[in-house]
C-alpha cells in the first residue's frame, strides 16, 4: 500500500503507534496500527521512499480502507502500487544481490535498509527484510515489470548460489521457528500490542495516535508465548491445560526440523497473576488426536534470541 502527499506523515503519525517523522529515507521499520480500543488492526513494515511517500507492506488484511477513513480532510492519497514481493533468504542472499545488481549494492546495506536496484534492465525496490528470521532480501515488483523475465533472470543468477524455489509451507515453517507473527493467524483485533508481546513498538512519547488512550490504561502483561512439545502432534486451535482446566489455545504451530520438536505459539486466556510468570511452566497440550502431552512455555523466538541471523551477525549454531 502506498501513502503519498503533503499530509502523508501526518496520516501515518495518526495511524501508527510509533514515531514516523524521524524515519530516514530508504529505511524501513516494523509498525503497528491499532483501533480506538487498543486492539491490533495490522502489523507490517513501513518503508520511506521520499519525504512524502511511503509503502506499507502487510502480509494480509485491508488496512488501506482504514487509512482512507483516517485521512479525512488531509492532502494525501492511499493507493495500491500493484506490487507483490519475492523473498530471497539465507546465508548467500547478499552475495546473490551483488551478483544480480553488479556495482549497485551500497557498502552499508543493513537490516531494514531499502534501495532501488536495476536487475537486467528492470528497476525494482529491494529491502533487507524477510519473513524467515534469516539474513535476506525482499524484491518488490510493480505493474510495469516483465515478471517472467525478472523471474528467469533471478534464477539464472541464483544458479551459482544454489537458489531454490519454495512456497508458503516452507516460509511459514521458518517464520514460526523465528518467532514472526502473522496477523489473523496469531494476532487480531481482540489483542493489544501488549497481549502479543509487541509493547516495545508502542511509543507513548509521541503525539496522539489512534488507540493511545486505551493503551495507556491497558494491562501491560504479555499473553502470547511459544510452546515446545517433544511428542505431541501440534496444530493451531488446540487447548493448553493446567491441572485439567483450559488456560489457553494454540496458534500457528509446526514440527520444527531445527529443534526436532513440535513448536508453536499459544495465547493464554488471561495474563499471569501478579508475581507469577507463564514462561518456564510445564503445562498440558491436548493434541490433534485428543492425547495429552507435556509442553513447556518459552519466550520467542525459539532460537537466535537476539535475531543475529537476520541482522547478518555471527550466531552460535548450538541451540
Amino acid at each position: 500500500m502506498e501513502v503519498a502527499g503533503r499530509d502523508a506523515v501526518r496520516l501515518l503519525e495518526k495511524a501508527f503507534c510509533r514515531r514516523i517523522t524521524d524515519l530516514p529515507l530508504w529505511r524501513g521499520c516494523y509498525a503497528l496500527v491499532c483501533a480506538p480500543h487498543g486492539g491490533l488492526v495490522m502489523d507490517g513494515v513501513l518503508i520511506r521512499l521520499a519525504d512524502d511517500r511511503f509503502w506499507y507492506v502487510e502480509a494480509n488484511g485491508d488496512t488501506a480502507k482504514w487509512f482512507l477513513a483516517l485521512s479525512d480532510g488531509m492532502d494525501v492519497t492511499v493507493s495500491d502500487p500493484q506490487s507483490r514481493v519475492l523473498q530471497v533468504q539465507g546465508p548467500n542472499s547478499l552475495e546473490f544481490l551483488k551478483a544480480a545488481a553488479p556495482g549497485q549494492v551500497p557498502e552499508k546495506f543493513g537490516y531494514f535498509h531499502a534501495a532501488m536496484f536495476n536487475f537486467d534492465g528492470q528497476d525494482v525496490l529491494v529491502s533487507r527484510t524477510g519473513w524467515t528470521g534469516e539474513i535476506g532480501i525482499e524484491i518488490y515488483g510493480n505493474a510495469s515489470l516483465d515478471h517472467s523475465a525478472l523471474w528467469d533472470y533471478l534464477f539464472s543468477v541464483g544458479e551459482a548460489f544454489g537458489l531454490e524455489r519454495s512456497g508458503s509451507a516452507s516460509l511459514g515453517l521458518r517464520r514460526v521457528e523465528a518467532g514472526i507473527l502473522d496477523y489473523q493467524s496469531d494476532i487480531d483485533l481482540t489483542m493489544t500490542p501488549f497481549d502479543a508481546g509487541l509493547g516495545a513498538f508502542v511509543d507513548f512519547d509521541k503525539e496522539e495516535f489512534v488507540g493511545k488512550q486505551a493503551l495507556q490504561s491497558a494491562n501491560r502483561k504479555c499473553r502470547l508465548f511459544g510452546y515446545v512439545c517433544e511428542q505431541g502432534k501440534v496444530n493451531s486451535g488446540l487447548e493448553i491445560l493446567e491441572n485439567g482446566a483450559r488456560v489457553g489455545i494454540t496458534k500457528s504451530s509446526a514440527w520444527s526440523p531445527t529443534l526436532e520438536k513440535g513448536i508453536g505459539y499459544m495465547v493464554f486466556d488471561h495474563a499471569a497473576e501478579d508475581g507469577t510468570e507463564w514462561v518456564g511452566r510445564t503445562l498440558t497440550l491436548r493434541d490433534v488426536e485428543g492425547c495429552d502431552h507435556d509442553c513447556e512455555i518459552v519466550t520467542l523466538p525459539f532460537f537466535d534470541k537476539q535475531k543475529e541471523l537476520a541482522r547478518g551477525l555471527s550466531v552460535d549454531d548450538g541451540i
